[in-house]
């Protein structure tokens, strides 16, 4: 079975045996699951509205199928805003996530088992002959190991796994004769070259052609790469291995898995981020459950299942203890130091490990999933979408979301497990959030920023291959498939693997009886295979029990779990002070900062300063964890003055035929109108004025009047170009940058400065587009010649930009025969400054102190703003660091974020399919005929 909601089987019940009872448990906890949907007041989903969301799911995957094999394939990837294909080399270098791509059809490879789960077999039996025919494995370029194996050797076999079964049902394939299996031998040589170490532990990077030492390999000469990297290798490797008869791929992989083992920190069990792949020694010593060690637990338990070796399942058994005695703080996950495991790492979470719910079912963990589960959850209510990291108020600490189907696969596996209708409607938010706000012409986009709704041209590989996976098995029913899904194994890919591998082609191997496994309580695996009389105890509402504590957790509270030295030892030592709960009024912990050695001083602002004298402290470790203490309240204080930065904004098209499905990230300016405070925004049509760098007076005002004007970058201040654009009657501005190629994509987002002068006569509002961004605009004027748009801090609701459209005719029709009106307060005064700025010299270079013609000044964490006026006037250096406000601060304080509804009785436009475009977009009557359904609902 496909680990579809079933968890692991205890230590005792090993081997092929288990096959079958792994099988019967899901169709055990499956029947248990209807006693819950049937429960008064469960509010189970009727079946019509399931086989509707099903439906919907698979017009969503219709839509970024078919866009990327219209305007990308053959490229790796789609590139949604720009409608066209990425290439790397001929796009800006996005750094490590472009050792993804490898001129191998990437998305493609990765989707093909997608299109069978999803009853697409006449589109794979397509797909398959496209890979065979134009796919090649020999291109001289560096690629990632980790990312190649699980997506393109993944993708070829579970390709491969679903071909065979198709075959063998006598309809399709039957002309399928291993190809893709040849081509996963193929890709499987030609990353062994990465384990030519001594530790057996992988370079991170190979190239396809030249392998690693070659002299034309350009790579080889790593040290370190991360335990996730190295540590998740051996399902595709073992399957590999299993279906060909070759060996060498197992042994290579099940040699990593082993060396990690062995250098895993003996007194608390855990394991580091990064490893030294030639000494072992640990590089990042952090531990966790997300980003770069996550799928190697995953690996370890679903190697077992697919392997049938039971010294996997000890390994696992032994991480998970110390997983749930150091890192689980229920909700939260945090990381800790391997040799310090009661020390938090870290006062934030990534968004990786949203798939650690998922893995608990497995293992028949239920409650600590629902409530992880139910956390993340919350999160998505208050941003749509998770972010790539938060913190631990909940607060957004990355904003971007590459529309990761983490959370989507869990959700999936805890509706397997407990049934309960709940998971459901969870699912159906998801699907809503993505039609709602990721959904663009061509395809899906992914998130730049969350709390403004704001697009990157990003469309990753995996959302073909697991988001619509997870939410469309979510939905369907056993007669909605075409073959039994409990038959497989999921990858961390979602890659499908056939359980009847664990007993073909066995690798010989004999259980290192060297290896010491840490004596566990037994109780704690006890329910490893629970019985669902223990798993739901006679209680229907069993779920929403642990749930109900959690429902307000993000915005009513800073919730800090128990101790764990209070929960473990009951009385006794108490944990070190964390910075988080630090309180200056607090006697007992200023006592506890004199034992570290650590002084406050009250300075005259009102604010408090702290420094450490490590030859103060009462002992050497209070000098360590007042260290500690000092470096966490850094951080803290570095995030909150991140946050006094100006927010990225947005500027979203929304005349036809676009009607608010492109959000564009712009730059904020420190001057003019802030769009914080006015959340209806600007709207209006764009006009190009001259001269296009908006240095001198506009010579075309009547193009301008009562429009957004766009302007290039460069050659005078941006205030100035501002004054100017005011003046001949603009009611907002953009400017673009002049620097050819650049994207927030690539870059870190700009803030505009002043001049050094007084700007308040400035109010109309100003936002900076980079040059890719702006060109996107700039095609829309040549193609439609006539293109709206709302700047905002964050992006519309499509419905609300609808009505919005509809009030706007409506009060056009009742003011025809009206006397003309003035325009609205925030059109600019005739009398204002015309220019006091004379021209300077271009400005398109480095941003520089006030008075530099053009400046910029970074809106990211790790950059200062230029504008003197708005520096804090004490920065605190590596032994010091300013108390930051307390961690739950008022409503008004929070970054603003979408607080949009949707409406139950409107039917989205984003249930009709798309058509092909020719440039960016072509035929939209359907998006007409939404618009005056939309109309009628209004009315």
């Amino acid at each position: 079975m496909a680990l579809s909601g079933a968890p692991g089987c205890r230590a005792g019940e090993r081997g092929p045996r288990w096959r079958r009872p792994w099988k019967l448990l899901a169709l055990g906890l499956l029947s248990a699951s209807s006693v819950l949907a049937a429960a008064p007041g469960a509010g189970a989903m009727s079946r019509e509205e399931k086989r509707r969301l099903g439906s919907q799911v698979l017009e969503m995957f219709d839509h970024a199928y078919s866009n990327y094999m219209e305007h990308a394939y053959p490229a790796d990837e789609l590139m949604p805003l720009t409608c066209r294909g990425r290439v790397r080399g001929q796009e800006p270098s996005r750094g490590d996530v472009d050792d993804a791509l490898g001129k191998f059809s990437l998305t493609l490879i990765d989707t093909l088992d997608t299109l069978v789960v999803l009853n697409k077999t006449k589109e794979f039996e397509e797909a398959v002959k496209k890979v065979i025919k134009d796919v090649n494995l020999d291109n001289d370029i560096v690629v990632s190991v980790f990312e190649t194996n699980i997506r393109v050797l993944g993708g070829l076999l579970g390709g491969h796994s679903v071909a065979i079964m198709l075959k063998e049902k006598g309809e399709y394939m039957q002309w399928y004769n291993g190809e893709l299996l040849h081509m996963a031998k193929e890709l499987g040589y030609k990353l062994l070259p990465a384990f030519n170490t001594t530790s057996g532990l992988p370079y991170p990077r190979v190239n396809l052609k030249f392998g690693v030492r070659h002299p034309e390999a350009r790579t080889g000469t790593e040290t370190d790469t991360c335990t996730a990297c190295a540590g998740t290798l051996i399902l595709e490797f073992a399957a590999l291995s299993r279906f060909t008869g070759t060996s060498i791929f197992e042994e290579y992989a099940r040699k990593a898995l082993d060396f990690i083992w062995e250098k895993r920190q003996r007194s608390s069990n855990l394991v580091g981020v990064t490893i030294n792949i030639h000494t072992g020694d640990w590089v990042r010593k952090d531990s966790g459950v997300g980003a770069g060690i996550d799928s190697y637990y995953e690996y370890l338990l679903k190697a077992y299942v697919l392997l049938g070796d039971d010294s996997f399942l000890e390994r696992f058994n032994t991480h998970y203890d110390a997983i749930m005695r150091y890192i689980s703080q229920p909700p939260l996950l945090l990381d800790v130091h391997i040799h310090k495991p009661m020390l938090n790492a870290r006062t934030w979470m990534d968004s990786l490990l949203a798939f650690f719910p998922g893995l608990q079912v497995l293992k028949g963990d239920i409650r600590p999933a629902i409530e992880t589960h139910e956390m993340l959850y919350q999160v998505i209510k208050k941003h749509n979408f998770l972010p790539e990291a938060f913190t631990t108020d909940f607060r957004v600490h990355w904003a971007q979301h590459p529309l990761r189907p983490e959370f989507a696969e869990s959700t999936y596996f805890l509706y397997k497990a407990t049934g309960d209708p709940y998971y459901l409607e969870v699912g159906k938010t998801l699907i809503e959030n993505l039609n709602k706000y990721a959904r663009v012409p061509c395809g899906f986009a992914a998130m730049k920023d969350v709390r403004t709704g704001s697009h990157e041209d990003r469309m990753d590989s995996f959302f073909l291959a697991e988001m619509f996976k997870y939410l469309y098995l979510l939905f369907a029913d056993k007669e909605d498939m075409i073959f039994d899904i409990e038959d497989y194994i999921f990858t961390t890919e979602a890659h499908l693997l056939p359980l009847w591998l664990s007993t073909t082609n066995q690798t010989i191997s004999k259980k290192n009886m060297s290896t010491e496994y840490t004596e566990l309580d037994d109780s704690n695996f006890d329910w490893t295979c629970p019985n669902t009389q223990i798993l739901f105890p006679n209680d229907p509402m069993f779920a929403q029990s642990i749930r109900e504590p959690l429902k307000n957790v993000v915005d009513k509270s800073c919730p800090r779990g128990i101790s764990r030295a209070e929960e473990s030892l009951g009385s006794g030592p108490k944990p070190p002070l964390r910075a988080r709960d630090f309180m200056a009024s607090n006697p007992e912990h200023l006592e506890i900062l004199k034992k570290m050695g650590v002084s406050l001083i009250h300075l005259k602002d009102g604010r408090v300063q702290l420094v450490q004298h490590a030859v103060q402290a009462a002992s050497s470790l209070d000098a360590e964890d007042g260290l500690r203490f000092m470096q966490e309240m850094i951080e803290l204080s570095s995030q909150q003055q991140k946050e006094q930065q100006l927010p990225p904004r947005a500027v979203q098209i929304v005349s036809h035929p676009f009607f608010g499905r492109v959000v564009l990230t712009a730059g904020p300016a420190q001057f003019g109108m802030d769009l914080s405070k006015h959340k209806a925004g600007t709207r209006g049509f764009v006009a190009t004025i001259k001269p296009y760098n908006g240095c001198s007076e506009i010579t075309n005002p009547e193009a301008v009047k009562e429009k957004i004007a766009l302007m290039q970058r460069g050659q005078c201040m941006f205030a100035e170009k501002a004054r100017n654009i005011q003046k001949a009657g603009a009611i907002g501005g953009i400017v673009i940058d002049d620097n050819e190629g650049s994207s927030s994509d690539t870059a870190p987002l700009f803030q505009m400065a002043g001049d050094g002068k007084n700007t308040d006569d400035i109010t109309i509002p100003m936002l900076f587009l980079f040059n890719k961004e702006g060109n996107i605009i700039l095609d829309a004027i040549r193609e439609y010649e006539a293109v709206e748009v709302l700047l905002s801090d964050k992006a519309k609701d499509r419905a609300t930009i609808f009505k919005d459209l509809e009030m706007e005719n409506m009060d056009q029709k009742s003011s025809e025969n009206d006397s003309h009106k003035p325009n609205s307060e925030e059109a600019p005064s005739e009398s204002q400054d015309a220019g006091a700025v004379s021209e300077e010299p271009d400005g398109g270079g480095e941003s520089s102190a006030v008075g530099d013609p053009d400046p910029l000044s970074p809106a990211s964490a790790d950059s200062a703003s230029v504008s003197r006026a708005d520096e804090d006037p004490y920065s605190a250096g590596p032994a010091e660091a300013s108390a930051p406000e307390p961690a739950c601060t008022p409503e008004d304080s929070q970054p603003q974020e979408q607080n949009t509804q949707t409406e139950s009785n409107s039917k989205a436009h984003w249930d009709s399919k798309v058509q092909p475009m020719e440039s960016i977009l072509a035929d939209w009557n359907e998006d007409i005929e939404a618009f005056e359904m939309m109309e009628k609902d209004e009315l």
